[in-house]
C-alpha cells in the first residue's frame, strides 16, 4: 500500500512510461489542469484531483483496445489507492468501463474529459491559437457541427453536465478557465 498518496511526479513518471506521444501528454496535462481548477472551485483536494486527471488515460497509447482495463491492472500493480483507481475508471463509464461516476470527483472527470478535446480543437482554429482569449460562445458555435472535432462524444459531455447539475455553458466556461492556467504547458498560449 502507498505509505503516502501518489504524487504528481509519481503519476507523471508512470504516465510517461506507457505513453510517448506529445498529444496524449498534452491531453493528460489539460485534464489535470481542469481537474485542479475544479477541485479548488469546489473546495476539494487539488493534488488528488490533479493526479487523477493526469493519469486517467494511462493505458490509452499502448492498450487502446483494453482502455481502462489495463489502467486498473497497472495502478493496482503500483499499489495505488482503490479510491483513485475507481475515479480513473469512472471517466470511461459506458465507453470502456462499467464504473459509474458517483462522487463529485468522478462526475467531474467524466464530464470534462471529452470536453477538453472540443475546447482544444476550438482554440486551435482561432487566429490566436489560444485559450487565453477564448470565450464559451466560441465553443458553443462549434457544438452542433458534428464534423468539427468529430471524435468528441457530445452526449457524454451533456450527460456529465447533467450529473453535475450545471449548464453546458457553465461547464465549458470552467473547462476554459482551468485550461487557461496551463495554457503554456499544453501549447495553447498562442503567439
Amino acid at each position: 500500500m502507498f505509505a503516502t498518496l501518489p504524487s504528481r511526479e509519481t503519476a507523471l513518471e508512470l504516465f510517461k512510461k506507457y505513453n510517448k506521444t506529445e498529444s496524449l501528454l498534452k491531453h493528460a496535462l489539460t485534464v489535470e489542469g481542469v481537474m485542479r481548477y475544479m477541485a479548488r472551485k469546489s473546495g476539494n483536494d487539488e493534488e488528488k484531483w490533479g493526479v487523477i486527471g493526469l493519469i486517467h488515460d494511462l493505458d490509452y497509447e499502448m492498450y487502446p483496445e483494453q482502455h481502462c482495463t489495463m489502467t486498473k491492472k497497472i495502478l493496482e500493480e503500483n499499489n495505488w489507492p482503490e479510491e483513485y483507481i475507481r475515479a480513473v475508471l469512472s471517466h470511461g463509464w459506458g465507453l470502456a468501463s462499467d464504473v459509474e461516476p458517483v462522487t463529485l470527483l468522478e462526475k467531474t472527470i467524466y464530464a470534462i474529459d471529452e470536453l477538453t478535446g472540443l475546447v482544444v480543437t476550438s482554440a486551435l482554429v482561432r487566429p490566436s491559437k489560444s485559450v487565453l482569449d477564448m470565450e464559451t460562445r466560441s465553443v458553443r458555435k462549434k457544438w452542433n457541427d458534428k464534423r468539427f472535432a468529430a471524435g468528441v462524444d457530445r452526449s457524454v459531455i451533456e450527460k456529465g453536465a447533467a450529473m453535475l447539475g450545471v449548464s453546458l455553458d457553465d461547464l465549458i466556461t470552467d473547462c476554459i478557465m482551468g485550461m487557461r492556467e496551463v495554457a503554456a504547458e499544453i501549447g495553447l498560449k498562442g503567439g
